[in-house]
């Protein structure tokens, strides 16, 4: 790796301060970014990894800006902490952890530690541990899809807009088992020859190109349901036995079974949507788990007759009871208290 006069002279100048004012205090110094990939040009900044052991490192810190040739320097810290953070890959940008070229060296125990963070992010990356991380970074992103489609002026829904991007786009290289190791000028490049969801890029220069924030909304959503369906992972699920479905039946009854009767006698639309509601969610959580047919009622809630909503509760409550009989189990009815208690004790 060539480094420039200035490059150079940057480094030496952080090490000797370290030896002034910290000594102790910096563990390596490595370089990223442009100089390690080539894309260095006249007005390219310098990417480096300072990583030190303690506070007093922080000293070590500084930003500046040199007039002759206008470039902006930022000489950050990172912390042992930060990188242990990084090699959990909670995002894709890994280039300083996965890509520094070592040029400073103050304890060779440092670099051993940081070669073991590396097979540690590596490890993920290249294992299901990586689905968690996908999941993580997707649900961010419907946080600020939300976020986004709560917001009004145009400024906010691009801001918030870019925030959604740049998570979906960490998800989607993670997903594939990859980093980015270039700035964002080179990200469409990163993403060429991998899987991606339907649409993908284009959806993206459809958010940044849209002049106006309805239509910048519907491109947000066609990117996320893409990613989404991208992410979607078939869980293996366990097949319905007495230790996983016995008493649900029984407890979905107790719920909200008269509840619903009570909101049609009062007029009580609320309710009545509710507890429907309540119902079909009840049953959407077990499916997650256990193999049972798949359930939809909502479609068939009617707020003017909440009469009927008591025979579409009803229909769900007979339905799921098909999965009791399927593995040969009834419900648990009892002509009277005295009946339960002499089965119950």
């Amino acid at each position: 790796m060539k480094l420039s006069d200035v490059n150079q002279k940057i480094i030496h100048a952080v090490i000797k301060k370290a030896e002034t004012v910290c000594p102790g205090s910096l563990a390596l110094i490595g370089v990223y970014g442009s100089v390690c990939t080539g894309d260095i040009h006249d007005k390219s900044d310098l990417d480096l990894m300072i990583l030190i052991n303690d506070d007093a490192g922080w000293q070590l810190s500084d930003g500046f800006i040199i007039d002759d040739n206008m470039v902006g320097y930022d000489i950050y810290c990172t912390t042992w902490n930060m990188l242990e953070e990084e090699a959990q890959c909670r995002h894709a940008h890994l280039a300083k952890l996965m890509d520094s070229e070592i040029v400073y060296v103050a304890d060779r125990a440092a670099v051993s530690k940081w070669e073991e963070l590396k097979s540690r992010a590596d490890l993920v990356l290249k294992s299901e541990k990586r689905f968690e991380c996908v999941d993580n970074l997707m649900k961010d992103a419907k946080k600020v899809y939300a976020d986004t489609m709560l917001a009004e002026t145009i400024s906010k829904v691009r801001l918030y807009a870019s925030y959604c991007i740049e998570l979906l786009l960490n998800a989607v290289m993670i997903e594939n088992r990859k980093y980015f190791h270039r700035g964002v000028k080179r990200t469409f490049e990163e993403l060429e020859g991998l899987p991606l969801p339907i649409g993908f890029v284009d959806n993206i220069y459809s958010v940044i190109t849209a002049s106006e924030t309805a239509g910048l909304k519907r491109s947000l959503t066609a990117l996320l349901r893409s990613a989404v369906v991208f992410t979607k992972r078939e869980k293996e699920k366990e097949q319905p036995s007495e230790n996983n479905i016995a008493g649900t039946y029984e407890e979905m009854f107790s719920n909200w079974r008269n509840k619903m009767e009570e909101a049609a006698d009062k007029k009580d639309v609320f309710s009545s949507f509710m507890n429907l509601a309540s119902l079909h969610l009840m049953i959407d959580e077990i499916a997650e788990d256990v193999a049972i047919e798949p359930f939809n009622r909502m479609d068939k809630y009617c707020p003017g007759d909440l009469e009927s909503n008591v025979a579409v509760f009803d229909d769900a409550l007979n339905t799921y009871l098909l999965e009791y009989k399927k593995i040969g189990i009834s419900s648990k009815h009892f002509a009277s208290v005295e009946d339960f208690l002499d089965c119950y004790l």
